[in-house]
């Protein structure tokens, strides 16, 4: 069903220019304090004219002056509500608008906007009892109804959303949104019998695609293919591009295993202009998950045909590109592949989809090459980018280019000092590669500017204690580290194995089995260094043959890695 309320933020955004619209009531009455009215008309102008113009502090500050001035002017208080609704001052936002309506009960306008700053702010029960307010009021108002049922939906008042879809038929009659509407709410109460007879009934009275098409649906959700394609056929009967019935039709072929009239289908379906490429994509994506190689191996033309045509029909289009890569890929046409996302990225250069999936593309090739010369192109364009950044720095570490993972690291740094959550890793990382170069000190000083903006973060602790040991410094300092990071991830092997190896070189050998046999119950076992690393600790506490085992172990993954490689 399609969403019948736009989300409050874009709401506020469409409604925008309709709200400056709207003629301002002028109460005959007005009070007139210490502003002169053609003043305050002046101030009020040029308020809304900053509102307009995204000034939205300034229209602020002259509106709030001009309501406090002249507490009788409902357009003062409304259209300051609507600043703060732009601003995101959301109960701000509220008051005025509450205010602008108990001045003037009966303008439309003043208690629709308050009905969105409520729901905005979830208040459901006054936003409903405001729009209920409205529907009285202004019963010809078809969007009020419509609010109304989304909310009471929300909150799972379903009686009251079908009590409201009655009113619809009674002042507007029937169409296809109130019972597609009702369906979908039948359905909801798990009423399928009733839910069905509600399009059966329609479907007696009127000629509808839509709901010929939402029969098929369900009749096919009850495998009864025959009858949903009679119905599909019904429907493009009607209407011979209305594609939900093209694609339902496919669907009975494909289930009959028809597959020359499914790709038939399938290919207007895919070919058609007025339907988005993401909703093609969709599709594609779930029928690619769905079956099995069989099919794919049998069909192999049919399906790059149809790859092909959504290309063809979309040939800019990120998603539509990206998914035929990613086809090609995993059918291993890596060559076709490859052009398409260069294609994709070519068309689409600022697209974080088309950057992404060649990304992907050139890591599971392990290019990392390739990989950082992408980030440098995007780079030029959108510099700082810290998504790209990080992706680069990947790629740098898996080519052991620490001065470029510095040099990373020190951009996001300056580009986001402020921002710890870009720091923090950045820091980590920063020590990470000064180590690996022997900078100790450089990696040491990077470690403890990430400790300043937070002390219990457990991955520069683990590290810069598992440093500390490998040079068998400061190795209390290093196990108190330690030890934090097993006390917020207490099942975490590569932690546990830092401890433990800790605990080792002070001679707590009887402590540090104990940590080992823990972390080996949690994914210990895949790593090589644990493993010695037990064996080791076994070996002091003279228990030989068990420490063999463990070495053994570990030679025997260590091969497994080699071999991989």
């Amino acid at each position: 069903m399609k969403r019948l309320l736009a989300t409050a933020a874009v709401a506020v955004l469409l409604l925008a220019g309709e709200a400056y619209s709207q003629p301002r009531t002028k109460k005959a009455d007005f009070r007139r304090n210490a502003v002169p009215e053609l003043l305050r008309d002046n101030i009020l102008v040029d308020a809304v004219q900053a509102m307009e113009d995204g000034r939205l502090e300034e229209a602020i500050g002259s509106l709030e002056k001009l309501a406090a001035s002249d507490p009788a002017n409902d357009a003062a208080f409304y259209y300051l509500g609507l600043a703060n609704l732009y601003a995101r001052n959301l109960e701000e936002a509220r008051d005025a608008l509450k205010k602008a309506a108990a001045l003037d009960p009966g303008n439309y306008w003043y208690k629709d906007r308050l009905a969105l700053a409520c729901s905005m702010l979830g208040e459901d029960d006054l936003t409903i009892a405001t729009y209920e307010e409205l529907l009285r009021e202004f019963p010809k108002k078809n969007e009020i109804y419509f609010n109304l049922v989304n909310l009471y939906l929300k909150n799972d008042r379903t009686e009251e959303a079908l009590a409201a879809m009655d009113q619809i038929e009674t002042v507007f009659g029937k169409n296809e949104q109130v019972t597609s509407t009702r369906y979908n709410i039948l359905l909801r109460q798990d009423k399928p019998k009733e839910a069905l007879q509600t399009l059966l009934d329609y479907n007696s009275e009127f000629s509808s695609p839509t709901i010929l098409t939402m029969i098929g649906d369900y009749e096919m959700a009850e495998y009864k293919d025959t009858s949903a394609l009679s119905r599909y056929m019904e429907a493009l009967d009607l209407q011979g591009d209305y594609m939900p019935a093209v694609l339902g039709a496919a669907e009975v072929y494909r289930i009959r295993k028809d597959y020359p009239e499914y790709f038939s289908y399938l290919g207007r379906f895919i070919s058609d202009e007025a339907t988005q490429a993401s909703t093609k994509a969709q599709y594609l994506g779930m029928l690619m998950s769905r079956i099995d190689s069989r099919f794919i191996n049998n069909c192999r033309p049919q399906l790059d045909s149809i790859h092909d045509r959504l290309v063809a029909c979309h040939p800019t289009d990120s998603v539509a590109l990206s998914t035929a890569g990613s086809y090609y890929y995993a059918t291993d046409r890596k060559v076709k592949s490859e052009s398409l996302f260069r294609r994709n990225l070519k068309a689409n250069p600022r697209s974080l989809n088309a950057v992404s999936t060649c990304a992907q593309f050139l890591s599971e090739r392990k290019d990392w090459t390739g990989i950082t010369e992408l980030c440098d192109s995007v780079l030029g364009y959108m510099p700082g980018d810290p998504g790209i950044l990080d992706l680069k720095t990947y790629a740098c570490y898996q080519m052991k280019d620490y001065e470029g993972i510095i040099a990373n690291c020190n951009e996001i740094l300056g580009r986001f000092a402020s921002d710890t959550a870009r720091t923090k890793p950045a820091l980590a990382t920063l020590g990470d590669a000064y180590y690996e170069m022997g900078k100790v000190k450089e990696a040491f000083k990077a470690y403890d500017q990430a400790l300043k903006i937070d002390p219990g973060y457990v991955p520069v602790l683990n590290n810069y204690a598992w440093y500390l040991a490998m040079q068998k410094k400061n190795l209390k300092k290093a196990a108190a580290m330690s030890r934090k990071t097993i006390e917020k991830e207490p099942d975490n092997p590569t932690y546990l194995d830092t401890y433990g190896w800790i605990l080792h070189l002070q001679g707590k050998d009887k402590d540090a089995r104990t940590y080992f046999k823990h972390a080996m119950l949690y994914g210990g076992r895949e790593d090589p260094t644990c493993l010695r690393h037990f064996a080791t600790v076994l070996d002091a506490l003279g228990e030989t043959d068990l420490a063999k085992v463990y070495r053994s172990q570990a030679e025997s993954r260590e091969a497994r890695e080699a071999t991989s490689e």
